[in-house]
């Protein structure tokens, strides 16, 4: 029988989900609403000067991971009045954090923007007021994150699920809002963001107020504690400042080279990345505080059980979910969308492909916040996410096309893999060869069959309606077979779950060869 462990785990993830379906849906329809509402070119701006103010963003995170660690460990020591020390001190912290960002990026920010930035020049003071709006807004988002720290500590992710779909909501209604409006429809969309992430961050501050008794803020100051959380909180902020580099530097080198109509391209495949991988992330989302609660209590093959079931089980449902999507990128995106900003293909198919090996690595992230020892991680992950940056603008400036840079994201996504299963060897002894033989083994034969069968299915079928019909459901049953097998090794043990396993796939054979023969 499933543990009550298991049983919290499923239910959260479940919760997680139902916030993911309704939100990705609005989500979507937003975007093609915003998108014409905007144009290619103002909504492009809109991302990259966003992105400006993201780039400050790897300061957001900086105490937010802290403070779920924290509050995680000593909610497996049981110790009730350190979660109210943490949580204050929190938010001092926070606080602080927030009005660095602001003056730095007052200072940087606009630089970057009037100087290096190619913009309209009949557009800058629009792009002027986006940046301000975004910039209040990542204030408002950071002073209230230890809420959000708080919840997923507890475990409580029914509150996401519906907090996240009165935001979602929200922005439906600016959406259709700068539709009917006069004015410049972009610094209005901004104004109305900003709006909408006030109102998002009270209700989570009211939330956590009347659910959880550590979250009734007294000024707090300790600085041992500090020290701890600073050095936690301080090597994570250099690895969050390498993602946003890679992520928001690229987007500012596509924008250099290119233009803001690529940087629409971008922020489209962005969001179908974000939406799909969020059905996986879901899942690592509501194991992570298990995991750290297990190492807490010195339960190792737990931990190390939670490790594999969410690496495997995450990928495998995010294949699952990407599987149509690189097929039939093209006609999705028209459908969608309407007017298809160009690249927007060829980056939807290869971010999709980098978020596939990037979806492994999620366990390894929530092991390592469990460990505490973030110095050498942070360093060697930091620094080899970091060189996307250089290697991108060399190759960009000796006439490389835009798609280079997912190419070498995908490339370095590859080494960071191995060198945490590698760095966790060194640190808890983890079992690099079992972690090869029952997820990464699983994952490759799961996606050569899918790849192989995808290739044999195009040149036997001139029927496109039946090529989709056909592959969807050999998908499905390839999945099947794979999330079974998680499932069961999960609750029954290896050697019971291989031979249930071993089962299921000869049903699965079996329906692939009656498709074939049909």
């Amino acid at each position: 029988m499933p543990s009550e462990n298991t049983r919290r785990i499923a239910k959260n993830t479940g919760f997680l989900y139902m916030r993911m379906l309704l939100t990705m849906g609005v989500a979507f329809y937003t975007s093609r609403v915003v998108l014409n509402a905007l144009g290619v070119e103002d909504y492009g701006i809109y991302n990259v000067v966003g992105g400006v103010v993201a780039m400050f963003s790897f300061l957001t995170g900086m105490f937010t991971s802290a403070t779920q660690r924290f509050l995680n460990y000593e909610m497996g020591l049981g110790n009730q009045e350190r979660l109210k020390e943490i949580f204050s001190m929190s938010i001092t912290l926070n606080a602080m954090i927030a009005v660095l960002i602001v003056l730095v990026s007052e200072i940087a920010g606009l630089w970057f923007i009037n100087h290096k930035l190619v913009i309209p020049g009949d557009r800058l003071t629009a792009a002027h007021w986006v940046f301000q709006f975004s910039l209040l807004a990542m204030a408002v988002t950071i002073v209230s994150t230890p809420y959000n720290a708080v919840i997923i500590a507890h475990e409580r992710m029914s509150a996401f699920a519906y907090i996240a779909v009165a935001e979602c909501l929200l922005k439906l209604g600016v959406a259709v809002v700068i539709v009917f409006c006069g004015g410049d429809k972009l610094i209005i969309y901004g104004a109305l963001l900003l709006a909408v992430a006030v109102i998002v961050r009270g209700i989570y501050t009211v939330y956590c107020k009347r659910k959880f008794h550590e979250c009734h803020y007294k000024f707090y100051w300790n600085r041992t504690l500090f020290r701890e959380m600073g050095t936690f909180a301080g090597w994570d902020m250099y690895g969050n400042f390498a993602f946003v580099m890679i992520t928001q530097g690229v987007n500012m080198l596509l924008n250099m080279f290119f233009g803001p109509a690529v940087n629409a391209s971008r922020a489209i495949a962005v969001q179908i990345q974000m939406a799909i991988q969020g059905f996986a992330t879901n899942f690592t989302m509501a194991v992570e505080p298990r995991i750290i609660l297990d190492y807490a209590q010195g339960k190792r093959e737990e931990m190390l059980r939670l490790i594999f079931l969410s690496s495997k089980f995450s990928f495998l449902l995010l294949l699952l979910l990407c599987c149509p999507v690189l097929v039939e990128t093209e006609n999705i995106l028209k459908i969608w969308l309407g007017q298809v900003p160009g690249y927007s293909v060829i980056f939807v198919r290869l971010i999709l492909i980098q978020t596939l090996i990037r979806i492994l690595q999620n366990p390894f992230h929530s092991a390592l916040h469990a460990i505490g020892k973030m110095r050498k991680y942070q360093l060697l992950n930091g620094s080899l996410l970091l060189l996307n940056i250089p290697l991108s603008y060399v190759l960009l400036d000796q006439g490389a096309d835009a798609p280079i840079v997912f190419v070498i994201s995908i490339i370095m996504t590859i080494i960071v893999l191995f060198m945490l299963l590698y760095l966790l060897k060194d640190m808890i002894d983890f079992p690099v060869g079992r972690y090869i033989k029952e997820v990464l083994q699983t994952v490759v034969y799961v996606c050569i069959c899918l790849f192989t069968l995808n290739i044999c299915f195009i040149y036997l079928s001139q029927d496109f309606t039946n090529y989709i019909r056909f592959f969807s459901r050999v998908a499905v049953a390839l999945e099947y077979f794979g999330c079974d097998m998680v499932c069961r090794h999960a609750i029954y043990g290896t050697e019971n779950g291989y031979l249930l396993c071993q089962y299921r796939f000869e049903k699965v054979c079996s329906l692939i060869k009656k498709q074939m023969r049909g």
